[in-house]
């Protein structure tokens, strides 16, 4: 990447949230530990969170922690929704209370590691440990060759149906769509008074703009050229993607507003009758299984365009240190310790997250062999996820806010205002543009 004529500020990186975010309210709570022996972890799965196995997961490794080393970890719980779309860790940053450790997803990382507030965590990992992480996901928290975070999981995006309401449409598994045209054609006969037959994200944020990227990759769209120099937006298959989304609204097979958390959340949605197909993440085996065990449902790879190339989206959070924290070597410590470790325990602890406490792949060899070892991928929908989802991934790109803004006007315009696809992607590059010929910070991918 080109280096800029000026900088961005650290406070505009840190402080410059979207819309969505803007509206949201701000939870007041614990910033970074100011005593010496304790460091802070904010995550959004527990004490308390929505499901229990996943709380569990974080009350424990707090406790293993504790139990063994003099600084102690204090978790603080922040609802997803807040968490992931609202100003809780912009503001807290901006204000100098940001978290001693905390998750980060890598549609947000060049926010943080551009205003400085990302420990390196390389002095603390040993090259086997660094080869053990699987390329694709780990190559989005590295600056060069320093690592700033270490991945918790794999998560690839897929489509659920409801088997149930296709028996009902007297559809069976050969009408599965491959293609968009399919997939249209087959929601509208899964469209009842009370159910949409799909459904995808409405939100804006930064998991919506994640979804939108499989779309956009499979139509053969890119948001900049290979150099990284110039937007690429403005090109025949950002115009079809955002021409789909916006179809599947038009047409009037899928929602303009989803319920609960979002499209993400697959209890409130396709469990819950509310649609028949749902875009989702590999995640939602889990949330079904432990909150809706009696829904019956099948999972495929998301359709393709025709003429397009399948692949799939990889989301992945990682545990990042706060390079600004009163005690960064416990902070990287516990990471490390926590993800990054070659001790039997850490990897018994990433198959237990991976693949018991919640459904995902796991980001490291050496996990994977310990999943397999367990049966996690014999059967079912995490069969299916690993040997027909997976054979085609891109993971989530980086870009810093402003970028990630104008992708996300553009997509909320289509697919909510009737916006006209070319127009908008023309608006969003020329957005980008004017950001790039600024852009000082750490290489965007």
């Amino acid at each position: 990447m080109a280096r800029a004529r000026r900088a961005i500020s650290r406070r505009s990186f840190l402080g410059g949230v979207g819309a969505a975010a803007l509206a949201a309210p701000v939870l007041t709570g614990c910033g970074p530990s100011r005593n010496p022996n304790e460091i802070t972890f904010w995550n959004f799965y527990g004490p308390g969170g929505q499901q229990k196995s996943q709380s569990d997961w974080f009350v424990q490794l707090a406790e293993e922690w504790n139990a063994t080393h003099d600084v102690k970890v204090r978790l603080r719980y922040v609802p997803t929704k807040d968490y992931t779309s609202g100003p809780t860790l912009q503001t807290s940053f901006s204000a100098g209370a940001g978290p001693d450790v905390f998750l980060l997803s890598p549609g947000d990382f060049l926010r943080y590691h551009n205003g400085g507030a990302l420990l390196d965590l390389t002095p603390h990992l040993t090259p086997e440990v660094r080869a053990d992480f699987l390329p694709q996901v780990m190559q989005t928290r590295l600056v060069g060759d320093r690592v700033y975070g270490l991945p918790l999981e794999i998560e690839p995006l897929a489509l659920y149906y409801s088997e149930a309401a296709f028996e009902q449409a007297k559809l069976a598994e050969g009408d599965l769509p491959r293609t968009w045209d399919q997939l249209l054609a087959v929601a509208e006969r899964l469209t009842t008074p009370d159910r949409f037959g799909m459904l995808l994200e409405t939100n804006p944020g930064y998991y919506q703009n994640f979804t939108f990227y499989q779309s956009m990759w499979m139509a053969g769209g890119e948001v900049f050229t290979p150099d990284q120099r110039r937007a690429a937006f403005n090109g025949p298959g950002v115009h079809a993607a955002l021409q789909f989304w916006q179809d599947t609204v038009t047409a009037g097979v899928a929602p303009r507003r989803v319920k609960g958390a979002g499209a993400n959340d697959s209890l409130s949605n396709i469990s819950d009758g509310y649609c028949a197909m749902q875009q989702l993440g590999i995640w939602g085996i889990a949330e079904i299984a432990e909150q809706a065990p009696d829904f019956r449902y099948g999972v495929i790879p998301m359709p393709s365009p025709a003429g397009g190339a399948y692949t799939t989206a990889l989301g992945s959070w990682a545990m990042v240190a706060n390079a600004k924290s009163t005690n960064p070597q416990a902070a990287a410590e516990f990471v490390v310790w926590a993800l990054g470790s070659t001790d039997p325990a850490c990897i018994e602890r990433m198959r237990r997250w991976n693949t018991v406490a919640k459904t995902n792949l796991p980001p490291r060899y050496s996990v994977q062999r310990a999943a397999e070892q367990h049966g996690a991928f014999d059967s079912g929908p995490m069969r299916v996820f690993k040997e027909q989802v997976m054979a085609q991934a891109r993971p989530e790109p980086r870009y810093p806010p402003e970028v990630y803004r104008a992708i996300s006007d553009a997509v909320q315009s289509c697919q909510l205002d009737d916006g006209d696809p070319v127009s908008a992607a023309e608006a969003a590059a020329q957005q980008i543009d004017t950001f790039l010929s600024t852009y000082d910070g750490a290489p965007i991918n």
